[in-house]
């Protein structure tokens, strides 16, 4: 099953970038996706929400996961929050979302 061409989760950035929609689990005993809740992408990750430990493990995370530096991913919104938005410099839209339909684990 493929994510569809139009995600309520990743949107274009006006800046060649994407804005992506997270919906944090922290201190999980791995970091993982684990699909999509509540139009957004659900990740696990095992940092606690304190000091900015968990936006900064999501950053790596989305880096790694999108080959782009880590000074390309930067926290739009939510920075308290389970639901975050991060920008993405440097990928195309459907570079993302072919990214994220072979990412996501989509029978959830």
């Amino acid at each position: 099953m493929a994510l569809p061409a139009e995600c309520a989760f990743l949107e274009a950035d006006k800046d060649k970038g994407v804005v992506l929609t997270v919906h944090v689990q922290p201190r999980a005993s791995q970091n993982a996706f684990v699909g999509i809740y509540d139009g957004a992408v659900k990740l696990r990750i095992m940092a606690p929400p304190v000091d900015g430990r968990a936006n900064g493990m999501i950053v790596e995370i989305l880096a790694k996961l999108f080959d782009v530096p880590k000074s390309a991913v930067t926290l739009a919104g939510g920075t308290q929050s389970r639901r975050k938005r991060f920008r993405v410099a440097g990928i195309s839209y459907d570079a993302a979302l072919a990214i994220l339909s072979v990412s996501l684990p989509l029978d959830t």
